[in-house]
């Protein structure tokens, strides 16, 4: 996802709310020191792997049960727009987003932006700071895209994707990458915790439930699929490899975080970029893309793609491309969830917009 490197000025009318963003000038720091770990952290390998190999595994029913053929959503139909030009806490762009259908919300990540200074800091930071330092604005909407509140995450990694578990009468559960390298700025391990508004949080707080379900590994991304209670793992080897991992999301949370199924991720294109992750069944999807640059004419269809791979064998079902918000400026791809209202859709993010004017637009395909 591009953007991080650039200074992107918070443009509110004054001291918002939470204590929180004010403008304030900015100065150079050394890379933080990595955050510790948190509350209840699962640190047990998992059954070893070669990592050459890379070839799908996984585990026969009834773990896995399996579904109906054709039972994965049809990509291949125009895309409807549901929310356009809509805006975030801050003018960062959108890195990712997840719905609470049940209780009528959807959640989105984006990097805190450059000269805010949070609430408990001494400081601003700049944009480019804070993608190192993995620092979050977690942002509440409702499902016409109102901007309803927001919290913080400080430490937890990019934001590149998220998972929601609805939890009712109670306040839902968030699944983010956790424990950001400074080198990257991506988490080496996922945590999850309950949407606080207003609240301000840190990887090293004792009350996060953090799980490291690949150690050793970085780039770990969750994606939750409510209707199975399944979580699906993005995560990157050491030997530059990306893979995903499917758990059942029950036994995941109570520390014991075994694969049902571990398939290499599709390889990409030349020139894109990994943009989102969803999960629903069986079948993993995922959005691949950049902006619009040299090599990507906003005269051409675009490099946006949608891909379906099924988790029991690590095939790719279908793959499309994607005109979704085709005439959006710079019209990068970011973001991608379930939506299964009106039936089973899959919802694509993509940003436009100046700079210091960022706003996102979703669509969905299928149903």
């Amino acid at each position: 996802m591009t953007g991080i490197g650039r200074r992107e000025l918070l443009r509110f009318g004054g001291a918002a709310v939470l204590g929180g963003p004010v403008l304030l000038t900015g100065r150079a720091e050394a890379a933080p020191r990595p955050p510790g770990p948190g509350g209840v952290p699962y640190d047990a390998p998992l059954p070893d792997k070669k990592p050459a190999a890379d070839v799908p595994t996984v585990k026969p029913a009834p773990a896995f049960p399996a579904r109906a053929p054709g039972d994965w959503i049809d990509l291949t139909g125009p895309a409807e727009p549901l929310l356009l030009k809509k805006r975030l806490t801050h003018f960062s762009v959108l890195q990712s987003f997840a719905f609470d259908e049940a209780a009528g919300y959807i959640y989105a990540l984006q990097i805190v932006q450059g000269g805010v200074r949070l609430k408990g800091e001494g400081r601003t930071y700049s944009h480019a700071q804070r993608a190192s330092r993995g620092d979050l604005c977690l942002n509440r909407l409702t499902m016409s895209g109102k901007l309803k509140d927001r919290m913080f995450l400080k430490g937890f990694g990019h934001g590149g994707t998220l998972g929601v578990q609805h939890r009712p009468g109670k306040a839902p559960l968030l699944w983010t990458e956790w424990d950001v390298n400074p080198a990257s700025g991506y988490g080496r391990g996922i945590a999850r915790f309950p949407y606080a508004p207003n609240r301000v949080l840190r990887a090293d707080d004792r009350a996060l439930r953090t799980y490291r379900p690949q150690p050793g590994t970085t780039k770990n991304q969750p994606a939750v699929d409510m209707t199975t209670r399944r979580l699906l793992l993005r995560y990157r080897r050491p030997t530059g490899v990306y893979r995903y991992a499917l758990y059942d999301l029950d036994d995941f949370g109570a520390g014991s975080p075994k694969p049902l199924a571990d398939v290499a991720q599709p390889l990409l294109r030349k020139g894109v970029f990994h943009q989102g992750l969803a999960l629903s069944g069986n079948y993993a999807y995922q959005l691949t893309g950049s902006p619009y640059g040299p090599g990507n004419p906003a005269s051409g269809p675009g490099n946006a793609r949608l891909t379906c791979v099924d988790m029991r064998s690590g095939a790719i079902v279908q793959e499309v491309r994607t005109r979704a918000g085709q005439k959006l400026h710079p019209r990068e791809p970011e973001g991608l969830a379930v939506l299964h209202r009106g039936g089973e859709r899959l919802v694509a993010g993509f940003t436009s917009g100046k700079v210091n004017r960022r706003r996102f637009s979703l669509y969905a395909h299928g149903g």
